[in-house]
């Protein structure tokens, strides 16, 4: 498998990644190659030539002299910038030189590469990030997180489809429940595009739909899969990792206040908890709906994030997400779906 990694994307950028991409060479399997992609001559000094000449088989470097700033407006500087590491890696997985791309860099710019290139999967109107919650109920996929932050009926309805594929066929939950976020579990609640959503989602016997779901019930069990706008889903992404951020932190405090003998004891427990509940160890979010593999990180994505994030799209590639997705769209019992889906 070829996989083609943004060596200039994210706030640790060229550093963590180029490390990441290190440190995943020991877990590739025969036939496995890494691309890295940026300014040839910055990749090579970080590299160094010793590791250059003993991965010679493994690692190449791909030159892309322009870099997309996180702040700069993604389809302005995807015209502007051909010659980028995010460019360039989405038209080779389009001409058949990479299998799978991942980028810790401007979003934006990721999911409109990926839409522009690898183009989307046949029936699916716009592609969603999905983020994996650990809980201790188990896992919960959510879809969107930040792609299309407005969502029409129809967007809902192909979330709920491509999370609950790959909540079976990535995380082994085989007919999993499907929630739609709204501000309470009651059905009146929720604006005309989530009720909408929720009939056509309904409407399909073969997802296990739930109905609404509040913020809570990510975190008690109630569901698999969470469907969500990209504006509700990115609120929610980043207040989970500043909550478990500040958690940790008052619990550290607060061992380390009463007695040091007690915080060291309890340390090895503490980094297994954090470990488990840290963005960083599942690596990237796959972009669905796009026709190819295309994992984007967050942006201050270290070292193992991009380790993680290369098995991520090994295993995403290997089990053949996109097919179970066309498959699905090409045998589904929902036919002639009304223009108000589309249109509201």
């Amino acid at each position: 498998m070829r996989i083609a990694i943004d060596a200039m994307g994210g706030d640790y950028a060229p550093d963590e990644i180029i490390a990441g991409v290190v440190e995943s060479i020991e877990f590739l399997e025969k036939g496995d190659s890494l691309i890295l992609l940026g300014p040839a001559e910055v990749i090579e000094s970080k590299l160094g030539s010793k590791v250059l000449k003993k991965n010679a088989d493994v690692i190449r470097i791909v030159n892309a002299p322009e870099i997309i700033g996180m702040d700069e407006p993604p389809v302005d500087a995807l015209r502007k910038k051909r010659n980028s590491s995010i460019s360039i890696m989405n038209k080779m997985a389009a001409d058949g030189e990479a299998d799978a791309v991942i980028s810790a860099g401007n979003t934006g710019a990721c999911v409109a590469a990926s839409q522009l290139r690898l183009r989307n999967i046949e029936g699916v109107n716009r592609p969603g990030i999905a983020v994996v919650f650990p809980t201790f109920e188990g896992p919960v996929t959510m879809c969107d997180v930040g792609a299309n932050i407005s969502c029409k009926p129809i967007n809902f309805y192909q979330y709920a489809i491509m999370a609950s594929m790959y909540s079976k066929h990535i995380l082994g939950i085989e007919n999993p429940r499907v929630g739609v976020m709204s501000i309470g579990e009651e059905e009146a609640k929720g604006n005309e595009i989530v009720k909408k959503a929720k009939e056509l989602i309904r409407s399909d016997p073969k997802i296990n739909f739930i109905g609404n779901i509040e913020g809570r019930d990510i975190f008690k069990g109630k569901c698999d899969v969470a469907i969500c706008d990209g504006f509700v889903g990115n609120v929610v992404l980043k207040l989970t990792e500043g909550l478990v951020d500040g958690l940790f932190k008052v619990i550290k405090h607060e061992l380390m206040h009463q007695s040091m003998i007690l915080a060291l004891k309890f340390k090895p427990v503490m980094m297994k908890m954090y470990q488990k509940y840290d963005y960083h160890e599942y690596g990237g979010a796959p972009l669905l709906g796009v026709d190819g593999t295309s994992i984007i990180c967050h942006g201050s994505s270290k070292a193992r994030t991009i380790k993680n994030a290369i098995n991520a799209a090994r295993k995403f590639y290997k089990v053949g997400i996109n097919l179970k997705i066309k498959e699905y769209l090409a045998t589904t019992t929902v036919k002639g779906i009304d223009e108000q889906y589309h249109n509201i």
